[in-house]
């Protein structure tokens, strides 16, 4: 089977280095918040170009805690994108707070700044914009909105460590920023893990003390927290990863560039768009059709993994059912929900599988 991700390739390829750095750690018996994570964290402040970065236990807990550190909850509301992970709105709800939705552009399957504004009212704290499957959002047209409305900017960039805009690394492009360590993720770990990047210093100390049980004198406690914390073996293994994530992320870059070569005269497909003042770093290739159960089977018996995402809107979701969305209220995302579906990308996927996989693809047309 050729799998959307090869983990075992990607970790088998640094394994003796991980292996040398977990051994470290063992010796050197500090396993919490220790200086294999005060390392990670000054290298991807350093990277991005924020002054700092707290790492926590994961990609949803980043989400939480910065809502929870801006103060938002009860009564609040907080605008992001209906197609996307659920933890993207998850968060929302677990401060107190209300997700307010707005339809995505139909090329970038981002958030839409045009229908951002509609959603705003004296209610709305932040806004939530998510860079989906590697390529940033319309960052200078949301950061007018707001300034406009003195509203935050939350990037949810779990699914695009090292993706650019206008020559800016996302995590620095707004008021504070959320990535994932999945295993799945471009920069992933063996296991779950978080980062929160910020250039607000206040900020950051208060994200600092809700990691760590709402304190930053042990046993004396000013406020209630959380325990998310990234163990020092994950940050021992994203050290590793992290030199390495430049070279994979382009070699996703050049899988993206084939698949567009081969399948973008197929007229039955509609092939993502990447913005020409970003840099899309394809966490997923994913692929339009009004035919994605027939692609998909013959795929599948073909031995190739394919994957929906994301079958259901968010505003359709059972559990947000008292918001009072209904089918229709966003199109976009809905007709995308319909019709995408992803195909193999990772960095260790070869010429010759990704041939079989577009030859498939292109192997019976519109049927």
């Amino acid at each position: 089977m050729l799998n959307l991700v090869d983990l075992g390739r990607q970790f088998q390829s640094v394994k003796e280095e991980i292996l040398q750095e977990i051994n470290e750690v063992i010796n050197s018996g500090h396993y919490i918040l220790g200086p294999k994570v005060m390392e990670l964290e000054e290298n991807i402040a350093r990277r991005i170009g924020v002054d700092e970065a707290i790492t926590v236990a994961n990609g949803t807990d980043a989400l939480v805690l910065t809502l929870d550190a801006l103060g938002i909850g009860e009564g609040d509301e907080v605008i992001t994108s209906p197609f996307t992970f659920f933890a993207s709105a998850e968060a929302i709800s677990r401060v107190g707070a209300r997700p307010v939705f707005a339809d995505i552009d139909p090329f970038t399957y981002n958030i839409d700044p045009k229908e951002i504004e509609k959603k705003i009212t004296p209610a709305t704290k932040a806004i939530i914009p998510v860079h989906l499957f590697g390529q940033p959002a319309d960052m200078d047209e949301i950061s007018e909105i707001s300034k406009k409305y003195g509203i935050y900017i939350i990037e949810d960039a779990c699914q695009a460590f090292g993706a650019s805009y206008k020559n800016r690394e996302v995590g620095s492009l707004g008021d504070a920023a959320c990535f994932s360590f999945f295993p799945t993720k471009n920069l992933g770990t063996m296991g779950d893990g978080g980062v929160i990047t910020t250039s607000d210093k206040d900020l950051a100390a208060r994200i600092r003390k809700l990691r760590t049980h709402g304190t930053t004198r042990k046993y004396f406690h000013d406020r209630i927290g959380y325990n998310s914390r990234l163990d020092e073996l994950h940050a021992a293994i994203l050290l590793v990863i992290l030199p390495r994530l430049d070279g994979w992320n382009q070699q996703r870059r050049k899988l993206a560039k084939r698949y567009w070569e081969h399948l973008k005269d197929a007229p039955y497909l509609q092939l993502p768009l990447e913005a020409s003042d970003r840099t899309h770093i394809y966490h997923l290739f994913c692929i339009n059709s009004k035919n994605r159960k027939e692609h998909m089977k013959r795929l599948l018996d073909a031995q190739i993994q394919t994957g929906v995402y994301y079958p259901q809107c968010l505003h359709l979701q059972e559990v947000y059912s008292f918001l009072n969305y209904k089918k229709g209220d966003f199109p976009v995302a809905e007709s995308l929900s319909r019709g995408l579906f992803a195909v193999p990308m990772h960095p260790f996927l070869t010429e010759n599988e990704q041939d079989k996989i577009i030859s498939v693809i292109l192997e019976k047309g519109e049927e």
